[in-house]
């Protein structure tokens, strides 16, 4: 078996395996070796090499004489328009914008935050960042002011770019006062912005820190791609800490390179030239990896999509695009794929659309439940292939190597583990369970390429986060097992982090959010099930004595003050005023336990609860708001 075989020397000959897959890319200078354990357990990859991340995703594509190749396709359903981006156009508008970063004084090591919609030059400014070695912060532009304001307080960038808007189905969404709003709250503050305006909304720019995309790019000369070595920074992204405060995910230079290279034709099956979709945001992890970097590493064509599965128009969009661009792999959410079922059960808008060059579906960003692959196999007949990884990770941790070696598929799993990942099932004091236990789901030191060496200025957070809790091994933080076959399943988070739609977010952020309003003494938010998003997240609060206001009218002020602090990503819109919450009697919270009467689930109340009686009254107020659900 290829995958076996590539699988077990990964492990025993990391560095053979890994310095061969290093051929995939361009070097400046070529790595000594490819890991460097000095500092174990803090480990890097190619640490000693140097390269250029936008010169492996573009100008080498120029290069090699494939600039007529189409780089990007944008197709925006909400505005009515797609376009073509060549290889050498991109290098040129990239080139340009880069220019006019470095005549503003940004320079390797520097930080620029990115707050833009799905377009191009969302892309395009990632890569800008990449050419001169400055490290970009895509921030999703779903997010409220304040969450902006702590990631620029974080990573503290030179530079802001951003666009003037953002479109959806049925509103623009103001993404520059939101930005500024943001930059008055945070502490640090950028030198510049650079605002790339829409025709949907022109924004007005604040003199003299503010400059136009375009005006700001006339008359500078074009930047060259500056080498930097293999461990420096290629980004920062920020993903949901328990406790609120966001954990900047790095990601160094050369692994992140290599490691996106190898699955491209491996994972994916993708060959240079053919059109990819990954039907995600550049805000997050999927984006970064299979929107921008792992497409135009490969010298594929990557398709920028802006609009819904539903809505824009219908529940066929999917189908359009794949049919319209020549799709022939596809990954995108469990989530995308319940809301078409839900509108269009029997798949009929499939028989508008010719998709006959899709290979692949692939499914990540949340658990794959059964019904939804076997309605997507059904309908569109070609393998669903559900895979898992994490922000922290930046590609798959287990997956079904369809180019290199098509594995069976077993619903509910998403495979086996790839290359350098040594995934093992532990119990609470870290010693391994036997085949098909449930327990943590750990990786043994060290992490392959392209997962993270570190958080952003946090080494302290990054070992209590990931290293501590089982020494010599990564924690994911999730529980699941591994079967007699290898397969593994991932069952259930093992903190408080809950997915909404494939979005992870913090139940701590959330509860900050519900403490801060006036009338709120303690509080709560849990996530119980949704069909459509997976999890939503649902509010319990207690008022402060002697508040005698309304309780629904407290609770749709939680509601209010949650999208404005958060944004309408966190899909909060359930929230209920309790007398009290079921605690031990050490104070902890019983969120485990009222997730499960929220789900309907058999509860039993713990040992530890201060007084059993208070189930009732959470059940009486999870009823009334409509949980569990029948």
């Amino acid at each position: 078996m290829r995958y076996a075989n590539i699988h077990a020397r990964s492990l025993t000959d990391p560095d053979g395996f890994w310095m061969e897959q290093a051929d995939a890319i361009d070097w400046h200078r070529r790595p000594s070796k490819a890991l460097f354990s000095d500092n174990a357990p803090l480990f890097e990859w190619f640490a000693d090499g140097q390269l250029n991340a936008c010169h492996n995703a573009v100008d080498r594509h120029v290069e090699a004489g494939h600039g007529d190749r189409v780089a990007i396709i944008h197709d925006s359903p909400v505005t009515h328009s797609k376009r073509e981006i060549t290889y050498a156009e991109l290098r040129d508008r990239v080139a340009s914008l880069a220019g006019a970063l470095r005549a503003k004084g940004v320079a390797a090591g520097d930080r620029v935050v990115i707050y833009m919609p799905m377009i191009p030059e969302a892309l395009e400014a990632m890569l800008a960042c990449a050419r001169l070695g400055a490290i970009h912060s895509v921030v999703f532009g779903g997010f409220a002011s304040a969450e902006l304001a702590k990631r620029i307080d974080d990573a503290k960038p030179r530079a802001v770019i951003a666009a003037s808007c953002g479109i959806e189905p049925n509103t623009v969404v103001h993404y520059k006062p939101l930005l500024d709003a943001a930059i008055d709250q945070a502490a640090h503050k950028p030198y510049f912005c650079v605002i790339f305006q829409r025709e949907q909304e022109v924004a007005a720019l604040t003199e003299g820190r503010d400059h136009d995309w375009h005006a700001v790019q006339h008359g500078v000369e074009p930047a060259e791609c500056v080498p930097v070595a293999g461990n420096h920074p290629a980004y920062i992204l920020y993903t949901s800490g328990t406790t609120g405060q966001p954990k900047g995910v790095v990601r160094h230079t050369a692994g992140h390179l290599v490691a996106l290279a190898w699955t491209m034709p491996n994972i994916y099956g993708v060959k240079p030239g053919e059109v990819f979709w990954t039907a995600s945001d550049v805000g997050w992890v999927v984006g970064h990896s299979y929107i921008c970097y792992g497409p135009l590493i490969h010298g594929a064509t990557t398709v920028v999509f802006e609009g819904k599965p539903v809505g824009t128009p219908d529940a066929g969009t999917f189908w359009r695009v794949i049919a319209e661009h020549g799709v022939v792999s596809f990954f995108t959410a469990p989530t995308a794929f319940r809301a078409i079922k839900r509108e269009d059960p029997a798949g009929a808008l499939l028989a508008d659309h010719d998709i006959s060059s899709l290979r692949c579906l692939y499914l990540a960003g949340e658990r794959a439940d059964p019904d939804t692959i076997e309605w997507a196999r059904d309908k569109l007949r070609v393998p669903v292939i559900d895979h898992w990884w994490q922000t922290e990770t930046g590609w798959p941790i287990a997956a079904n190597p369809m180019g290199l070696e098509p594995l069976p598929v077993k619903d509910g799993s998403p495979t086996v583990p790839m290359p350098g990942y040594d995934v093992r099932v532990l119990d609470p004091e870290g010693a391994e369970l036997p085949r098909g236990e449930l327990g943590a789901i750990a990786i043994r030191l060290p992490l392959p390429p392209g997962t993270l060496p570190t958080l952003w200025n946090a080494e302290a957070r990054f070992r209590k986060s990931y290293l501590e809790s089982f020494p010599g091994y990564y924690e994911t933080g999730d529980a699941g097992y591994i079967d007699a076959d290898g397969y593994i399943y991932i069952m259930a988070r093992t903190d408080d982090v809950i997915n909404v739609a494939g979005h992870r977010l913090s139940t701590g952020g959330m509860e900050e959010v519900l403490a801060s309003h006036p009338d709120v003494g303690e509080c709560a938010v849990i996530g119980v099930r949704d069909e459509l998003k997976g999890q939503v997240p649902l509010g319990l609060v207690c008022l402060n004595k002697g508040v005698e206001r309304p309780a629904p009218e407290v609770a749709r002020e939680c509601v209010a003050l949650m999208r404005d602090r958060i944004g309408p990503v966190a899909a909060f819109k359930l929230a209920a005023v309790v007398e009290r919450l079921p605690k031990t009697r050490s104070g902890k919270v019983l969120r485990a336990t009222m997730v499960k009467l929220a789900d309907g689930e058999p509860v039993t109340a713990p040992a530890t609860i201060d007084d059993p009686a208070i189930l009732d009254e959470i059940a009486a107020a999870l009823r009334g708001l409509g949980y569990p659900r029948r």
